[in-house]
């Protein structure tokens, strides 16, 4: 789990520390891994307290200290702690509160440092991790009565470094035409489809001759090897988009020239990296209903550490040489690309926690359900909302066996079998009260609103036929 030749603490009162946190990090890890039963947060609370008892001894420690020493293996175990009572903070539903930001701090400044490495990037890439930034700041802002001043601080620090980073790639972006983003961003969607076609378990050399003629209708917008504008002049930022269609034509070639074949010396990382890609790609398509966010701990800490074992950016193989460009961009690419991933789906994670998910998400397919049923035309009866109480009401069967609730209803339809789960408006587990309450409330009563707007209609036009 640690990184290769971390340097132990040199000072002495640094190690009781590390031996401390090393036990934690071995209860929250026991934490995440048992699946008998959903995590609370009174399982979590207590080991938070306990890591910020040893910050607070770190930085005294540390305070009289004039050395300020690369990170040693206390930094990369305390970190480790920080990860996971982050990914456990989400998994019990309190993502709204500062220790939950800590996970998807650190993942920010990891695509941040890959956008910046590769340079090349679009003002829809920067978009989304704008927002996220912003929405940290306020929880930490939410935060300040409630947490520790040297928790803020961390967090602070970690956002100010994304803030850095995203004003300078932001800043890149300056210097392109209006007229040129959509071509540059194009160029930037071929590249990264060239990239993941080189990864295919199956290589197609059809795949990439066809993101090649896209590139020649990009090229079809040079005039005398210049892009223009409309009127004639010259476009800025054209070196920008110039140099990258470049590269979309060498980084082609090179994957049809190589169908899909790592360099031999590669062959570990790579399918080591493949394998977390592939793994997170399929979470990512099934989120919703089987992601127990603390089981990104591993693939963080995989590709950590693939990552930071490179020299000068650079993947070096046994022989100490390092790799050709193509092993090196294909390393890379999985790399960002399962970033992304996790990325994508911490910030899907919804405020819930997982022992009421399986309720919550039942709910959201039944809204999804209802709206589009309102917008293809509504129904012709009530009968006609059967099929979908039905289709679900089956599936929660095995839920009820888990929740205290008295059913002493007949069957009247999904929405009263979900609300008979409530005691006092809230859904208890036993005798625990999960976290997500509102959630789950308000998503009920968004689903009652809809059926009784499409029940509504009915009436309404059943009223209109017995009036003529």
């Amino acid at each position: 789990m640690d990184s290769p030749a971390v340097p132990v603490p040199l000072d002495s009162n640094e190690q009781p520390i590390l031996e401390h946190l090393l036990h934690t990090r071995d209860a929250l890890i026991l934490l995440k891994q048992d699946k008998s039963t959903y995590i609370k947060s009174r399982d979590v609370i207590p080991l938070y307290e306990d890591v910020i008892v040893q910050v607070e001894t770190l930085n005294a420690v540390r305070r009289n200290d004039d050395r300020r020493l690369v990170h040693n293996r206390l930094d990369y175990v305390l970190d480790d702690c920080f990860q996971l009572i982050s990914l456990l903070f989400l998994t019990v539903g309190r993502n709204n509160e500062a220790p939950a930001t800590y996970s998807l701090a650190t993942t920010v400044q990891r695509l941040l440092d890959h956008l910046e490495e590769t340079g090349f990037y679009s003002a829809k890439d920067l978009e989304s991790i704008t927002k996220t930034i912003e929405n940290m700041r306020q929880t930490l802002g939410r935060g300040t009565e409630n947490y520790s001043p040297q928790l803020l601080t961390l967090l602070e620090s970690r956002l100010e470094q994304c803030q850095i980073s995203l004003f300078r790639l932001q800043m890149g972006l300056e210097p392109l035409s209006p007229d040129l983003v959509p071509l540059h961003e194009t160029l930037i969607s071929i590249l990264r489809s060239t990239s993941a076609a080189n990864t295919r378990s199956k290589f197609s050399s059809s795949e990439v001759r066809e993101l090649q003629e896209r590139l020649k209708e990009v090229e079809s917008h040079l005039q005398d090897d210049n892009f223009v504008s409309q009127d004639g002049p010259v476009l800025e930022g054209q070196e920008v988009v110039k140099g990258l269609l470049d590269r979309c034509w060498k980084w082609s070639e090179l994957v049809l020239e190589r169908k899909g074949k790592i360099e031999e010396r590669f062959k570990e990382p790579y399918d080591s990296l493949l394998d977390i890609r592939n793994q997170l790609e399929r979470l990512s398509m099934t989120q919703a209903w089987s992601l127990r966010e603390t089981d990104l701990f591993q693939y963080q800490r995989k590709l950590d550490r693939i990552d930071e074992a490179r020299v000068n950016g650079n993947f070096i193989g046994g022989d100490g040489q390092p790799a050709e460009i193509h092993a090196q961009r294909t390393l890379l690419y999985l790399i960002r690309r399962s970033y992304a991933y996790i990325y994508a789906l911490l910030i899907a994670s919804e405020p819930v926690s997982e022992a009421l998910l399986p309720i919550y998400n039942q709910l959201q397919t039944l809204r999804r359900c209802l709206i589009e049923v309102k917008e293809s035309g509504g129904i012709s009866n009530a009968r006609e909302l059967y099929p979908y109480s039905m289709k679900v009401s089956e599936n929660l069967e095995s839920r009820k066996k888990l929740l205290r609730f008295t059913d002493d209803s007949t069957d009247n339809g999904q929405l009263n079998s979900i609300d008979n789960m409530r005691i006092n408006g809230k859904f208890y587990v036993g005798n625990d009260l999960p976290e997500g309450q509102a959630s789950v409330n308000t998503l009920l009563a968004e689903c009652y609103d809809f059926a009784y707007e499409l029940r509504a209609a009915v009436d309404e036009d059943q009223d209109g036929e017995n009036d003529e």
